[in-house]
């Protein structure tokens, strides 16, 4: 009689492991001995997608405004001049605010590649033209200031023409070839800037049609995640998304907003007050003004240097202001346009400006802080999560002055005023 064979599923689920692991291990061994290959292959991808990226990037910054226009003028005035129409207006409307919307982001493009880069490129050129007489006229300052102390006096002059040597030979072989480079790029025409100008009016194109067909593509979206995800988990993803959205459109535009008026505020001060270069020296502070909590910092730094290369007395109105200017911006002016805080504390934000300084460069620095909100919340969530579980408070008020927990009632005992902290 012929015996039946068991199956043995722990043995099965072993053989299982095993398969996958070794799998695995020759993907990542076949990932890894063609890497070059994959990334020369992934960089070719990349260029062939890059228009549909900015096109996104594009639709992303615009929407916002696309829908305050749509909301505010055009879908009212619209339905008025159109109410026999059979969808009131809406079509035109929708066009309206598409078309006003990339005419806005193309003027802002064209204001600062024809306004602004040829006049910070003069400014620079100017700079460095003039560098000895502004090293003399700062040296002859410096001797009168420190005439009475003339060891100090030798230090300091020398100091001074180390560095004018060294920044001038920074600014000459490195600084001025890349920027005159670019500039030549832009107004030549070659296959660089070429291609940047077919990805710009590619990806404009692709966003004038994701704006116009919005709810459709977010219904499609909508779509295709309660097609692959249970419905409890979709609903999760799209709070998700919607919060990741707001954090980073929220960060974003408002910090622009913010540096572009910081910028504005500076110029006007220093064409009221005779500043030399207030065009140059406003471009450093707004741009700077970006990056949380350094950025005021790095663009005061060597906008001063600038004007005491100048106009030393002047240099030290200049440093009073930007102290005044930051005050007002981070008491006021911050707060009005992005509203609330960040929701973690100043540590939190230093640790992300120099954590993603370090890893992507000027990038990291700027998208740090957000990027570091949503690990942050994410972390906040799954640990409030597991109190919930245990029965626990979840607010961290609730363990001030904490004493022990209760293992039985998990009731919050506290320590005595007088006692030292555990």
């Amino acid at each position: 009689m012929r015996r039946r064979f068991n199956w043995d599923k722990q043995y099965l689920y072993w053989g299982i492991t095993a398969f996958g692991v070794i799998a695995a291990s020759i993907v990542f061994y076949m990932v890894f001995t063609h890497l070059p290959s994959i990334n020369t292959g992934l960089g070719a991808l990349v260029s062939i997608l890059s228009p549909f990226v900015w096109g996104l990037v594009i639709t992303y910054l615009l929407l916002p405004l696309m829908r305050r226009l749509e909301k505010k003028v055009f879908l009212p005035l619209c339905a008025k001049l159109m109410k026999k129409s059979k969808d009131g207006g809406r079509g035109l409307g929708r066009g309206l605010s598409v078309f006003v919307s990339l005419l806005v982001f193309f003027l802002v493009l064209v204001a600062m590649v024809y306004m602004l880069i040829p006049q910070l490129y003069n400014s620079v050129l100017t700079i460095v033209a003039n560098s000895n007489s502004y090293l003399d006229n700062l040296t002859t300052w410096i001797r009168k200031l420190l005439e009475d102390y003339p060891g100090i006096q030798a230090v300091v002059t020398q100091g001074l023409g180390d560095a004018n040597q060294d920044l001038m030979g920074w600014v000459q072989d490195t600084l001025l070839p890349r920027f005159g480079s670019f500039v030549t790029n832009v107004t030549s025409g070659v296959y660089t800037v070429f291609r940047g100008v077919y990805n710009l009016v590619i990806g404009i194109i692709v966003s004038a049609y994701i704006l116009g067909g919005y709810e459709n593509v977010m219904a499609g979206v909508r779509r295709v995640s309660y097609s692959l995800f249970t419905l409890e988990r979709a609903e999760s993803l799209r709070g998700l998304v919607r919060f990741v959205d707001k954090t980073f459109m929220g960060f974003i535009t408002g910090k622009l907003l913010d540096s572009a008026i910081m910028g504005i505020i500076c110029y006007i001060f220093c064409a009221i007050a005779s500043m030399p270069y207030a065009l140059l020296i406003s471009a450093i502070v707004g741009i700077t003004n970006i990056i949380p909590f350094f950025g005021p910092f790095i663009g005061a730094i060597p906008s001063a240097f600038i004007i005491l290369l100048v106009d030393p007395p002047k240099a030290l109105i200049f440093v009073i202001f930007i102290i005044l200017l930051q005050q007002v911006d981070g008491n006021i002016i911050g707060p009005k346009i992005l509203g609330s805080s960040v929701g973690i504390n100043g540590f939190w934000v230093m640790f992300a400006i120099i954590a993603g300084a370090g890893l992507f460069g000027f990038w990291g620095m700027l998208l740090g802080v957000p990027v570091f909100v949503l690990i942050y919340t994410g972390i906040d969530n799954w640990i409030a999560k597991r109190l919930k579980r245990k029965d626990l408070p979840i607010d961290t008020g609730e363990y001030m002055d904490l004493e022990r927990v209760d293992p039985i009632s998990r009731r919050i005992i506290r320590r005595e005023p007088d006692e030292p902290e555990a």
